[in-house]
């Protein structure tokens, strides 16, 4: 299937993250360059670091709360302590539905005026928005240390053929 051509090209940037500290900084980085209504989808394994990932986010954003895996409650809401945007974390491991079943979750909060992070969000999640970041945490092949993993971030959509991804891995 041909995709529409108004499709922007994908933006693609691989870093390799040598440890929970330089992935909780790549977060933080990450967060300099998320606006309000942002949605980022993170995929990789169990124990991949995709919390760890969120945490420096939600560290880089300000918000309120700490950030730990929503997996018991499906999604969390942090607010700003300031003026920016509230950080809505959703675990969608167990979202069979998708988009109906998001919004069924009432989530307390103006999702445009949100960064959403989604985990496990592949296949159920892409109708939020035609821009989104997808973001898969790999271990790295062959690594011995167990700490070293590949991210790979995706931007689709016109938000992100021109944002700074390039900053990530500065």
């Amino acid at each position: 299937m041909e995709a529409p051509h108004h499709q922007a090209p994908a933006v693609t940037l691989k870093i390799t993250v040598n440890s929970p500290e330089h992935m909780g900084e790549l977060g933080r980085r990450l967060a300099k360059i998320l606006r309000p209504g942002d949605l980022v989808m993170l995929t990789g394994e169990l124990g991949a670091g995709k919390t760890t990932l969120t945490r420096g986010l939600g560290e880089g954003l300000g918000v309120r709360g700490a950030v730990t895996s929503p997996t018991f409650v499906i999604a969390r809401v942090h607010p700003p302590l300031g003026d920016g945007p509230s950080l809505v974390h959703v675990d969608a491991y167990r979202l069979g539905g998708g988009l109906d079943e998001m919004e069924d979750l009432d989530l307390d909060v103006s999702l445009p005026e949100s960064v959403i992070v989604v985990e496990w969000g592949d296949g159920k999640v892409e109708e939020l928005s035609d821009d989104r970041l997808r973001v898969v945490i790999d271990r790295a092949v062959g690594d011995t240390t167990d700490e070293v993993r590949e991210v790979t971030f995706t931007g689709l959509g016109a938000r992100w053929a021109d944002a700074d991804l390039a900053s990530l891995g500065a």
